[in-house]
């Protein structure tokens, strides 16, 4: 359970950001940056924390390969799905939603890295801290 509210923290999150719809965080800051400077950097600042946490994680835990293979595999499956039908490339917000999916799953593996790889291996994850 653990597993799935962290991709879907990384998937509110990304939408929140910037999504194919109105709703999203640089729609809102491009529009409203005249009157509500203040309230747009503020909200953006915490945005973007929020972000670096899930991104400083997912960097520790798979790294960039990790990350490179995530998209790989995501990116093979949406292949299949054009090839047979499914989808097709003429969709650009369907386009965005799924690269906000691969992301999120990027992010959201990433973030929970550690208790897939105890929970196949048996084996304790631990950080090196320098003393």
């Amino acid at each position: 359970m653990g597993i799935l509210l962290r991709w879907l923290g990384a998937f509110i999150l990304l939408v929140a950001i910037f999504n194919p719809t109105q709703w999203n965080y640089v729609t809102w800051a491009r529009d409203a940056w005249a009157d509500q400077t203040p309230l747009v950097v503020f909200t953006g600042l915490i945005l973007a924390v929020i972000a670096m946490v899930y991104l400083v994680s997912t960097m520790r835990s798979i790294g960039i390969l990790g990350a490179l293979v995530i998209a790989a595999i995501f990116a093979a499956g949406i292949w299949v799905l054009i090839d047979w039908g499914v989808l097709g490339l003429n969709n650009s917000a369907l386009n965005v939603w799924l690269i906000i999916v691969a992301l999120s799953l990027i992010l959201g593996i990433g973030m929970s890295w550690s208790i897939l790889r105890q929970r196949l291996s048996g084996q304790q994850t631990t950080d090196e801290v320098d003393g």
